[in-house]
């Protein structure tokens, strides 16, 4: 799969960009705050249908503009998409594939895969469970749409019944009845989604500790632990446990999304007992592992993003990504880097063709 060609109006601080892509590595260098990862943000929203740094998409709307537009042409097994999406501010976002307009975005996500890696993914060690969550659910959802439906028929049913909660305590009543089919919905999806979550970390592991031990050449020992109430308990018990706690806090608190990862080093959390330098050769082989998983399950390339990565990482690790370009394990690839020699020096290594587009402000 590749990206062919990309146009942005009024995109964050694009008004009306236009680029044709190298089928295998693109460059954009220029300074800080030219536009360059905005950019690989834009080929995000064609992917996922939103922003890789941003939950409301009205932040993604130039300033002086009440609208943006992003388009892209995929090229798939021979076929080709023309992807639109379109964000007016005080309107529904929406999405056409050669002019179809989808009538809902979860049936677009999985078609044409990214992987992101920036510099903001430390997020995912020192932010709270959410973001740990969003992380496995965006790695799965995008190779399994039925786990996408499923998560999202959850994150419905369980709006609804800390809705009813609230009720039951403002108006002081309480009906079983009603709560009792939330509560059923609640164990169905999220049985299913535990199960999902837990045989995607058994294999997606030990794939990130060889991605690890690559990059680091160290003799550091990595894990990921999936820590759910589900893990020892069954939902059904855990909701009729809680129900008098849920009543009094007005809101749901046991089930699937309650669930987090703990990152370990030497079996230590490497929030606390890991370098600059682990932490960060943890989140790529984190990255990289979701790339090379997801690769497996569709038998499709997904498109590579590396926001500011030369520049994060010292010449040992930039040596070993460019082998794994070399080796032939990533097929089309975006970059943003703010030195162009830079970048020349190590493109040129990997021995692939490359296009550097310069991004002025």
């Amino acid at each position: 799969m590749k990206l062919k060609n990309l146009r942005l109006l009024n995109f964050k601080n694009h008004l009306d960009s236009h680029w044709e892509f190298n089928n295998r590595i693109n460059c954009f260098v220029g300074d800080n705050g030219s536009g360059k990862t905005n950019i690989l943000d834009a080929i995000h929203y064609l992917s996922l249908t939103k922003s890789y740094f941003n939950s409301n998409d009205s932040l993604s709307v130039n300033f002086d503009s009440e609208f943006f537009t992003i388009k892209g042409s995929f090229e798939k097994k021979n076929n080709f998409s023309n992807i639109v999406c379109n964000v007016k501010v005080g309107s529904n976002k929406s999405l056409k594939n050669n002019e179809k307009k989808y009538k809902r975005f979860s049936d677009h996500i999985g078609n044409y895969p990214v992987v992101f890696i920036s510099p903001t993914d430390t997020n995912l060690i020192y932010d709270n469970s959410d973001t740990r969550r969003k992380y496995v659910d965006s790695g799965i959802s995008q190779f399994d749409s039925v786990y996408l439906q499923n998560l999202i028929s959850y994150n419905k049913t369980l709006k609804q019944r800390n809705k009813l909660l609230k009720q039951f305590t403002t108006t002081n009543t309480f009906d079983p009845f009603t709560l009792e089919t939330y509560d059923e919905l609640l164990i169905k999806y999220g049985e299913i989604i535990f199960c999902e979550r837990e045989k995607y970390l058994k294999k997606l592991t030990p794939v990130f500790q060889q991605y690890y031990s690559d990059i680091s050449g160290g003799n550091e020992e990595v894990g990921i632990e999936y820590k759910s109430q589900l893990n020892e308990n069954v939902l059904s018990e855990l909701l009729k446990k809680s129900l008098d706690i849920d009543r009094l806090l007005s809101r749901t608190t046991v089930g699937i999304h309650k669930d987090d990862l703990v990152f370990t080093l030497n079996n230590y959390p490497i929030k606390k007992h890991g370098s600059q330098g682990q932490q960060k050769s943890f989140l790529i082989s984190l990255k990289l592992a979701q790339f090379e998983f997801m690769k497996m399950k569709l038998e499709l390339d997904p498109i590579l993003l590396l926001d500011d990565i030369f520049d994060k990482l010292d010449d040992k690790r930039v040596e070993c990504l460019i082998s794994f370009v070399k080796k032939g394990k990533f097929n089309q690839v975006f970059i943003t880097d703010t030195n162009q020699e830079r970048s020349e020096g190590i493109l040129k290594k990997t021995e692939s063709d490359y296009t550097i587009f310069n991004i002025k402000r």
